[in-house]
């Protein structure tokens, strides 16, 4: 069986692919490539069929060696020392090492086949809250790779923007909470990303926003792009690996297409909310 080697891994490098969709009745959180832009591009570029699971690497760092032959790609946030947006072959013996990213966050390596490790509950994603699916790759890790394919697409380089390195407005609509909240609270501040963000949530630094409207929920459903605000103040905007239920009230949820978006926000980057309009 054809195998990768994992040599580094860099601060965090998962295995994804589209998550578990659809269980969050069961308490089984979604997960799956924060990035799904990024994550589908590098599959189509190798021709995987959808749903293959890719390794989802956070600011670079990762290294691995192709023990044959295989065909990879690298999408998302741009890692010196890597080819980005493009198929390439990696011979026997060769290393891909992903540098520091200039832009974005997450980086998405793909290879012709797929990562073939095991599934659970129907994904090869790992989920960092429940503890669902492989664990986070380590170096000394061999990661088998699978056969099923489609053809290649014939493209040798998708023209494709890197992710935004300045500030990100991003459009959001009214969540289930906004009334416990002035009007257009949420709006016409600037905040910054923490670095206590994760793959849950992108925690944000800025205006504490102030209820008016006291008092306790019952545990509600929270979906992806959820903005909830703790007692804090401090927005929590949730990502692929969010809680299937919260206490805290949400304010406001993020427009689909801005989700990718908001996947590849680094620490120390700002962020603004716009209202979305039709």
């Amino acid at each position: 069986m054809t195998e990768l080697m994992v040599l580094e891994t860099g601060p965090l490098a998962t295995i994804q692919d589209r998550g578990r969709a659809g269980q969050a009745s069961l308490g089984i959180p979604r997960s799956g490539a924060c990035d799904q832009r990024s994550y589908e591009l590098a599959n189509r570029l190798v021709g995987n069929k959808p749903g293959a699971a890719v390794i989802e690497a956070t600011f670079g760092g990762l290294a691995l060696r192709a023990e044959a032959e295989v065909v990879i790609a690298t999408t998302g946030a741009p890692c010196a020392g890597a080819p980005l947006n493009a198929p390439t072959t990696l011979r026997p013996g060769e290393v891909l090492r992903l540098g520091p990213p200039r832009s974005g966050l997450r980086t998405y390596v793909a290879v012709r086949g797929g990562f073939a490790v095991s599934t659970v509950l129907g994904s090869r994603s790992t989920d960092l809250l429940s503890g669902l699916g492989p664990p986070p790759l380590r170096a000394g890790d061999l990661l088998p790779v699978g056969d099923e394919s489609a053809p290649m697409p014939g493209v040798d380089l998708a023209a494709v923007a890197d992710p935004a390195a300045g500030e990100v407005v991003v459009r959001v609509t009214p969540g289930p909470r906004a009334d416990w909240f002035t009007p257009d609270a949420l709006r016409g501040h600037t905040y910054t990303v923490s670095s206590n963000s994760n793959r849950i949530g992108v925690r944000l630094e800025g205006p504490s926003l102030q209820r008016i409207h006291e008092g306790e929920l019952p545990s509600e459903g929270m979906a992806l792009g959820a903005i909830q605000i703790p007692p804090s103040g401090l927005p929590v905007l949730f990502l692929a690996d969010h809680p299937v239920t919260g206490g805290y009230p949400v304010i406001a949820y993020v427009a689909t297409a801005d989700l990718d978006a908001c996947a590849q926000l680094r620490p120390g980057q700002s962020l603004r909310f716009t209202a979305q309009t039709r």
